[in-house]
């Protein structure tokens, strides 16, 4: 039998799988754009879309902390630091069983 789902941490998965998009976005897409091309209108509107989303990224952090537990926590709080973890830790979540 599954577990029932956290709708702080369903949130929270979500707005992580859309924020660690837009870094690699604006890692692999955006700041080549700038400064390959000379185009740094690519970085201000994908880094402030990445902006928006990292700050609700720490907001749902916050707010599924409790079902998450401390060292979950700390891991997703990294995570949103390293391009390409967000993902990483969906799955690690996934199998948590924390969804």
């Amino acid at each position: 039998m599954t577990p029932p789902i956290n709708p702080a941490v369903a949130r929270f998965r979500t707005v992580a799988y859309w924020e660690g998009i837009s870094y690699l976005v604006l890692l692999l897409i955006a700041m080549p754009l700038k400064y390959g091309l000379d185009l740094p209108l690519a970085v201000r509107i994908v880094g402030a879309l990445h902006g928006g989303l990292f700050l609700a990224y720490v907001t749902l952090l916050l707010l599924a902390a409790r079902a998450l537990g401390a060292r979950m926590t700390a891991v997703a709080a990294i995570a949103s630091l390293i391009p390409g973890a967000t993902f990483w830790l969906d799955k690690r979540l996934q199998r948590a069983g924390s969804s």
